[in-house]
């Protein structure tokens, strides 16, 4: 299968500039860039939708251009937004900056500059004279054409600054530039960039003339079965930095959502081929009680997302937790589970005492009931003496008692 049908297949091209002729362009190799604005630290999984297709591209043989916007970040993209977005100071948009570049150079194959570069708007937008842009750049749009543009049009009722209703034309400049400097053909963004997108291809077409080749195309923002813009769970944004969404949350994650998503998030967040994707989904129906399609979409996911070492750390806590067997959990493992449930009890202790403290029994009363009916495992063993004085010597780690009642309800103490 080739890239274009592959891309097809998968679900994630929304809109072309021209499809016949990109479908052309893609048999041969092109350059082809995709901007990354740094308005947080780090990526999430929504967008991470467009290093995969980046990722897709590069392994079909075309040289990939990641673009940090550090100067675009500056002013802020009103695409997707019914609000003005808080400006991020310089200090802030450079470490974001930085942050992003060093994400994308995980995913992007960089070793020869043939086949990869990531690069920063910064150095060709930060010393960009206002009068010359004005001249060289605002002179090509008029003021119809930007009120047109929906990223544009969508916020006339709600009010747009003239800093946001001025990114479009830097998004592109930068189409322009690197079509100059950097031979791009073709730029690739998400659904919600289409107007900034074909800016950038009127630009070029009105300064090299209209047969110059170049096209855009730009990918669905993918959203939940449920209509939700994917990207977000109850835990917050789906951060691909493991410090800000952990992979074991990110592996929970995937196993819990529904079969109509799993089919579509194998397409477009996995390698798997359409052969293996279609076996994964026959094997699957025949018992979606297994989770067969769930459980092979969060084993890919995080292996790309960060590797396998973090998988199979991901797999050893989710089993521990569904057996009980917590006794082998490392001590950040712990953390990372329960860090934000943990109470804070005094040595010696009763059980009957710690099980109210934590909020695994409501009275003493029930706390005995409990014990009695073998309903409590501390640590992963079951106990029944509610005058048990709890030591470090009892807790993993000498910090941790872990106390389960009944299947699912976890309470943690520490010392």
């Amino acid at each position: 299968m080739n890239i274009y049908d592959d891309l097809v297949y998968r679900g994630l091209i929304k809109d072309f500039s021209n499809e016949d002729r990109i479908k052309e362009m893609l048999n041969s190799k092109q350059v082809i860039y995709c901007g990354f604005d740094p308005s947080a630290s780090s990526m999430h999984m929504g967008n991470f939708v467009m290093v995969m297709t980046l990722m897709r591209l590069q392994r079909a043989g075309h040289k990939i251009i990641g673009v940090v916007g550090g100067a675009t970040g500056m002013i802020g993209d009103p695409g997707g937004r019914d609000s003005e977005r808080q400006l991020l100071n310089r200090k802030q948009a450079d470490k974001n900056a930085l942050a992003l570049r060093k994400q994308l150079a995980k995913y992007l194959d960089l070793e020869d500059t043939k086949n990869g570069e990531i690069i920063n708007n910064e150095e060709w937008l930060g010393n960009f004279k206002l009068i010359d842009f004005l001249r060289d750049v605002g002179k090509h749009f008029t003021i119809n054409y930007m009120l047109a543009k929906e990223s544009v049009s969508r916020r006339l009722e709600t009010g747009i600054s003239y800093t946001e209703f001025s990114y479009m034309l830097l998004q592109a400049y930068d189409f322009l530039y690197l079509h100059e400097k950097k031979g791009v053909t073709m730029q690739i963004g998400g659904s919600d960039q289409w107007g900034n997108l074909t800016a950038g291809l009127d630009l070029i077409r009105k300064v090299k003339g209209p047969d110059a080749n170049v096209e855009v195309m730009t990918a669905h923002l993918l959203t939940s079965s449920d209509g939700k813009k994917f990207g977000k769970s109850v835990d917050g944004a789906l951060f691909i930095d493991k410090n800000l969404f952990s992979p074991y949350k990110l592996y929970q994650y995937f196993i819990n959502v529904s079969d109509e998503d799993a089919a579509k998030l194998l397409k477009a967040l996995t390698f798997l081929t359409k052969d293996e994707i279609e076996t994964l989904l026959e094997e699957h129906a025949k018992d979606p009680g297994k989770r067969l399609a769930q459980y092979k979409l969060s084993s890919e996911v995080v292996t790309i997302v960060h590797n396998s070492t973090h998988l199979e750390r991901a797999i050893k806590m989710s089993e521990a937790l569904f057996s009980g067997d917590v006794s082998e959990l490392e001590k950040e493992e712990i953390v990372e589970l329960f860090g934000d449930v943990t109470v804070k009890i005094a040595e010696n202790s009763k059980l009957e005492d710690v099980l109210i403290e934590v909020g695994a029994a409501t009275s003493k009363r029930e706390a005995r009931e409990f014990l009695r009916n073998n309903s409590i495992l501390l640590n992963g063993k079951k106990v029944n003496d509610g005058e048990a004085l709890l030591t470090k010597k009892d807790a993993l780690h000498h910090k941790f008692l872990i106390i389960r009642r009944g299947k699912k309800r976890y309470f943690v103490a520490t010392f």
